[in-house]
């Protein structure tokens, strides 16, 4: 765009030309005499476009801890997100006896997927689909509106690099330590702290396998089953393969899942316009960047003392003062540690935040910055959450407890008994999916003088119609058999209606099918 951050790196809101920082640093470096309280790092971005290389090797980011505000966010969600993926298969729900009592349990012999009060069978996998419209349409909703959110704070690479960032830090130090430690040769406390370092990386990934596969069985009871090595052989397959991607993913891989592996950055592109907000250097009032010496005057120069902290805070390895750029996932640790420096110089916060391109050239202009969250494209986004959740909500409330499958026999369409009666056959399909067992009485609908009996079923109501016991949150398949004199057809096909009836309650399903016969103008 023409007012990007790219295209104005060089130049400050009053159009004059900015010092590069080679050139500002070449010539104070004789003089300068930096802010006692700021520290100056001599850092590259090894991972921005111009400085990557499919064939060189990944040079390794020593991402130094930030603190500050948007630090605390990220800890928080870190915590609430990895409580609920470890923690959600323990937490029980009572359904009533003889169903499980796992609040979030994705039952694959039974077929059912337990969501606490929520229930959902096979034939309802719209509504799984529906959930992804929902996910989608959000994610592109939080996009448009403030950019990357969910790469930052949400995206479980993310979280768990910054798990195993924690852990590292932990044993190796901060970023000084842990550039120096790699540095130095082989000794007793280097092996110790990496071992140590490496043995919790690979618990988190045998943590992270556990827990994924406790939602697809009884947590407890699988738990008592692996430590005790009685478990199927794919429950231990997949905790291993999610112990090794994740102490892969995590542990080496970190930006270059984000870089090359993720396709999100390039397609988030086409959800932002121009009042998107995302993390910005304001170019505008950081230009002409240079170091600044203690008790000179800021006229006529920028904000940015060329500290390049934000580079050293950024997990992704690149300088946010280059512009909106693909590898950038909008943590906003370089705001954190862009803040504490203008604390210490005494000068206003902000000059990295979330910002919209709008806003440059608003300031540009002279004219008051605005923030517009409400406009077609987030109205549109909102719109589609509303009318898909509606649909959704309102299928789920009104679904029926009651759902019946009919299928015709196709070989042979049709039998003639010995008394020419015309008979065909139905495969009859019940699925109750109330928490108590229930009775259906089925009858036939559209032919005359038919006769209808259920293999293996010998109850009748007293009109005659056979009646079909179903247990709770069952599926029951039985045989229906419907016979005709032939006298009663008037053509090879007729329509006709089979309905179940719940002989307690009022709810019932009726299915249309045909009836089969012989050409009776034949």
């Amino acid at each position: 765009m023409a007012n990007s951050p790219e295209s104005h790196s060089g130049m400050s809101l009053d159009g004059r030309t900015a010092t590069s920082p080679a050139t500002t640093d070449a010539t104070a470096s004789s003089s300068f005499r930096p802010h006692e309280a700021v520290e100056r790092a001599d850092v590259e971005a090894v991972n921005k476009k111009e400085a990557r290389s499919l064939y060189k090797k990944r040079e390794p980011i020593y991402p130094k801890r930030a603190k500050g505000t948007f630090r605390t966010i990220k800890w928080v969600i870190m915590a609430i997100t990895l409580g609920i993926y470890y923690l959600a298969p323990w937490i029980r729900w009572d359904r009533g006896e003889g169903l499980p009592d796992q609040a979030i349990l994705i039952d694959f012999p039974a077929r059912r997927f337990y969501f606490f009060f929520i229930e959902i069978w096979p034939q309802e996998v719209y509504y799984i689909t529906g959930l992804l419209i929902l996910a989608a349409i959000g994610l592109f909703l939080v996009t448009s509106t403030a950019g990357r959110v969910w790469c930052g704070y949400t995206c479980p690479q993310t979280v768990w690099v910054d798990l195993f960032l924690a852990v590292e830090r932990f044993f190796e130090g901060d970023r000084n330590e842990r550039m120096r430690l790699d540095k130095a040769p082989w000794s007793f406390s280097k092996l110790r702290k990496k071992t140590l370092k490496h043995i919790t990386w690979l618990l988190i990934g045998v943590a992270t396998g556990g827990a994924w596969v406790f939602y697809f069985a009884d947590a407890p009871t699988l738990f008592n089953q692996l430590i005790h090595f009685e478990a199927d052989m794919t429950a231990y397959f997949w905790i291993g393969l999610f112990t090794t991607t994740t102490y892969l993913l995590g542990g080496f891989a970190r930006e270059q899942v984000c870089t090359y592996m993720c396709p999100w950055p390039r397609i988030q592109s086409v959800m932002l316009d121009e009042d998107s907000l995302a993390v910005m250097y304001r170019y505008d009032r950081g230009e002409p960047r240079g170091p600044h010496k203690k008790g000179d005057s800021w006229e006529g120069r920028g904000d940015c003392i060329q500290c390049r902290q934000c580079v050293v805070v950024c997990p992704m390895g690149i300088d946010i003062r280059d512009g909106m750029q693909l590898e950038c996932i909008q943590c906003s640790l370089c705001i954190d540690a862009c803040n504490a420096v203008m604390d210490k110089v005494g000068r206003p916060r902000g000059l990295i935040a979330y910002d919209s391109l709008a806003n440059f050239k608003a300031r540009a202009k002279g004219e008051k910055e605005r923030f517009r969250i409400i406009r077609p494209r987030t109205i549109l986004y909102t719109a589609l959450i509303l009318v898909v959740g509606g649909v959704m909500l309102y299928s789920l409330l009104t679904r029926s407890e009651l759902d019946v499958n009919v299928l015709r026999d196709r070989n042979p369409v049709y039998v003639q008994l010995s008394n020419g009666d015309i008979r065909n056959g139905y495969t009859l399909k019940i699925l109750n999916k109330a928490r108590e067992p229930r009775r259906f009485a089925v009858a036939v609908h559209g032919l005359e003088n038919h006769q209808m009996w259920i293999e293996g079923i010998q109850s009748m109501t007293e009109d005659g119609l056979p009646v079909v016991d179903v247990g709770l949150d069952r599926l029951r398949s039985v045989k229906l058999y419907v016979a005709a004199p032939r006298t009663a057809l008037q053509s090879d096909s007729t329509d006709i209606t089979i309905e179940v009836r719940d002989l307690d309650g009022n709810v019932r399903d009726i299915h249309e099918t045909t009836f089969k016969g012989p050409d009776p103008r034949r």
